[in-house]
């Protein structure tokens, strides 16, 4: 991973940390601080910030979109 995306992906995750629990909050103080600093994130915490990435910022297949879109519509 790039460091323009590990730099996004704090960028984007800046604005949930409201909604993290203390845990996931101090990991990510510490990932944005070794982000404001332009250093690599080891593989390991490479994995963790992917992590709460996904969790706060989920992918939707195309389909999934689609199945809500209809639902959506129908009423």
């Amino acid at each position: 991973m790039t460091s323009v995306e590990q730099r996004k992906m704090v960028q984007q995750l800046k604005q949930k940390i409201t909604k993290m629990n203390a845990e996931e909050r101090a990991f990510f103080v510490m990932s944005a601080k070794r982000d404001k600093d332009d250093e690599e994130l080891d593989s390991l915490s490479m994995k963790q910030l992917i992590q709460l990435h996904n969790k706060f910022f989920p992918k939707h297949s195309k389909d999934e979109l689609e199945e809500k879109w209809k639902k959506f519509t129908s009423n």
